[in-house]
């Protein structure tokens, strides 16, 4: 090349090269490849749960922020409260036909197609919310439930938790297991199946209903949640024993459930987004029961709420009653067998886990909390 031709091509390519750099700096900043894979959506999502509910209608108003956030508002998911789309016993069979993408709802609720659908909540003297989170995440529990679910075109996800329960609000006292005969109690989930073989007589009851009924004499005790979500729904007004422990939810686990055919059909990205929003939802629901309940304990005592525990006879013809339960649906139902088995294995390895651990020390820290130490 010539120096002439060199000036030349270096004039030109240098003229090229600041054109390139000034229509580069013309235009807008290049969207992430993630975000401009996004497709829009809008789901609905029914909530078993009022909005008076914080903390467990709450769970499913974490749940769709996560989603919208992470998908830069590309994903919106509209949550409705229980009565708004369907009624809030109707949540499942809503995601199932269709009428709506999603629901928050407890799995145990649906005990009566199915009680395989008991378990992935809870069933009486089954595990506490550690023990339910590790057979759930690391023992195959979603998995397994999940196979399950898909015979109702269902797929489900761990969406929060209350922890251990109180064992609810009576009209007079229960002292001896004669006292649950002719009981009429408003108790949801497989709970209620165990207590009809006592004598009692369950009434599955939404949560918005349960004080009208207490109050008319139409139920003689009602078992809800625990403290904080009791104390709102106004309890202790009309029964004033409070008893502990409700021996048929060491926990309660929820669930986001979704159409099986939306979930499908979704890209791997927005699965994937839906598992962290559910288990963020999953893990901040527990954190605000643990935060709120023992204010609300108090709050519930000073306002006249009588504390009174479970006789040890009470508890030992429920855990018997609970278990002849079990030996007869394991027998004349293979899902609730598999389901059952598997949950039973975690339960007997943490409970050999936690009395040397968790037992020991939260006993000694008990303890000290009653010699105001802490």
């Amino acid at each position: 090349m010539s120096e002439l031709n060199r000036r030349k091509f270096l004039k030109v390519a240098g003229a090229g090269g600041a054109a390139v750099t000034v229509a580069a700096c013309d235009q807008e900043p290049a969207a992430p490849a993630v975000a401009s894979t996004m497709p829009r959506l809008t789901w609905r999502l029914t909530s078993s749960f009022p909005k008076s509910l914080d903390t467990i209608f709450g769970a499913a108003e974490t749940f769709a922020r996560i989603v919208g956030e992470m998908t830069d508002g590309n994903f919106t998911i509209q949550v409705f409260a229980a009565g708004e789309i369907v009624g809030p016993l109707q949540a499942a069979d809503a995601v199932s036909d269709g009428t709506v993408e999603a629901a928050h709802t407890a799995s145990y609720y649906y005990w009566g197609k199915d009680p395989t659908f008991a378990v992935a909540t809870c069933i009486p003297f089954g595990l506490n919310c550690r023990m339910q989170n590790a057979w759930m995440y690391e023992g195959g529990g979603i998995d397994l439930m999940n196979a399950f679910y898909a015979r109702y075109g269902i797929y489900g996800l761990p969406g929060g938790n209350t922890g251990a329960q109180m064992g609810g609000w009576f009209r007079k006292e229960i002292n001896t297991p004669e006292d649950w005969k002719g009981l009429k109690i408003r108790i949801g989930g497989f709970g209620g199946a165990i207590m009809s073989r006592l004598g009692a007589v369950p009434q599955q009851i939404p949560g918005g209903d349960i004080y009208p009924a207490l109050e008319k004499g139409t139920i003689d005790a009602a078992e809800w949640v625990g403290p904080y979500d009791d104390e709102k729904l106004g309890f202790y007004r009309v029964a004033r024993n409070y008893y502990y422990p409700g021996w048929w939810e060491g926990q309660a686990m929820l669930h986001f459930f979704i159409n099986l055919d939306k979930w499908n059909s979704l890209p791997k990205t927005y699965q994937a987004i839906i598992q962290a929003a559910a288990q963020t939802a999953n893990t901040i629901m527990m954190a605000r029961y643990d935060m709120q309940n023992p204010a609300a304990l108090r709050r519930l005592v000073q306002a006249g709420a009588v504390l009174k525990p479970f006789s040890e006879p009470v508890l030992d013809a429920c855990f018997k009653a609970s278990n002849d339960a079990y030996i007869e649906l394991c027998t004349a139902n293979p899902d609730f067998k598999k389901a059952y088995e598997a949950m039973t294995a975690v339960r007997a390895e943490d409970y050999l886990w936690f009395q040397l651990s968790e037992q020991t020390s939260d006993t000694y820290m008990m303890i000290q909390q009653r010699k105001n130490a802490l």
